[in-house]
């Protein structure tokens, strides 16, 4: 049975998710002082069992998966995904591993097209251009610079992004939003409680401060790292949720399009908290990433409307 495509649904709950997610993602920075991204990963990981456990008797909520294999697949292939993410800030600027995370779009429509073979239309290949040059602009000359063999683990993770957010609609039709988030969450939480084992078991050379978020083992957490961690859990739990949603409802294609606009709603949040400001060329990858969503949006509004007609 083919799956109704709903992509402007999908664009209102993409809008959620980026207002979340760039907000409670603004606050790492204050637990990466203190804390270690494994032990990070982990503590968020228990903390969103505990609520979505709080939420099942009141929401009736299904947390078991149709289909074991496809959950676990996908849940493995996105933690791998940000695991290699935020593994590659250890030695790699920033914008060079957002710039290669937000390949995941230019992914999605070649394994669509190779492995499922879904058409692609000129209209959604000039979005994803568009888009992926406001990316660039908006990171950045700084996001080409440092081309290596170390480079390519951010264009890897983006290309397991993209791969996972294929399988939300391709492996696991039919499975509950909530299934696949607490699949989403566990896959992190086994991921970091092993990195909290091997840094334990072989401790490495710290740096002070939030330079060494990635080599830091378990530490004790203080209060301000406990309520960051649970901000990000509840937001997590609530924006990740939207996100599923959105790819279980529209094309992988146009929904990994509109997830661009989680960068300028993160910069956003950015000159809210801490006054940063963003350059006019920074405003003007905004506005490319904006038409790209708005492209992909009124392409798809025009195709659902030609069967009412």
């Amino acid at each position: 049975m083919t799956t109704s495509d709903r992509t402007l649904a999908a664009a209102g709950l993409i809008l959620g998710y980026a207002a979340l997610i760039g907000f409670t993602d603004n606050y790492v920075r204050v637990i990466a002082v203190e804390a270690g991204l494994w032990q990070f990963h982990l503590m968020r990981s228990l903390m969103v069992a505990v609520l979505l456990a709080l939420a099942v008797p009141l929401f009736r909520l299904q947390l078991r998966p149709l289909r074991w294999k496809g959950v676990a697949a996908r849940s493995a292939i996105h933690g791998l995904a940000m695991l290699i993410y935020f593994g590659a800030l250890a030695f790699l600027p920033v914008a060079v591993v957002a710039a290669g995370l937000f390949t995941a779009p230019i992914f999605v429509l070649l394994i669509s097209r190779l492995a499922y073979g879904h058409a692609l239309g000129p209209v959604r290949i000039l979005a994803v251009v568009t888009g992926f040059l406001g990316v660039l602009l908006v990171l950045g000359p700084e996001a080409l610079s440092g081309a290596s063999l170390a480079a390519v683990l951010p264009v890897a993770a983006g290309a397991l992004y993209a791969l996972g957010n294929i399988a939300t609609r391709e492996w696991c039709a039919g499975e509950a939003a909530e299934t696949l988030l607490a699949g989403f969450f566990a896959a992190l939480g086994v991921l970091g409680a092993i990195g909290l084992a091997v840094l334990s078991l072989w401790p490495l050379p710290v740096a002070e401060g939030a330079d060494g978020f990635v080599m830091r083992g378990p530490v004790w957490p203080t209060a301000s790292v406990l309520f960051w961690t649970f901000v990000q859990a509840a937001g997590s739990l609530v924006g990740v949720g939207l996100m599923i949603r959105a790819y279980q409802i529209a094309d992988a294609g146009r929904v990994s399009v509109l997830e661009y606009v989680i960068l300028p709603a993160s910069a956003l949040w950015s000159w809210i908290i801490w006054g940063e400001m963003l350059s006019s060329r920074a405003w003007a990858g905004m506005a490319l990433i904006a038409v790209a969503g708005a492209m992909i949006a009124l392409r798809a509004r025009s195709q659902e409307a030609l069967p009412a007609a």
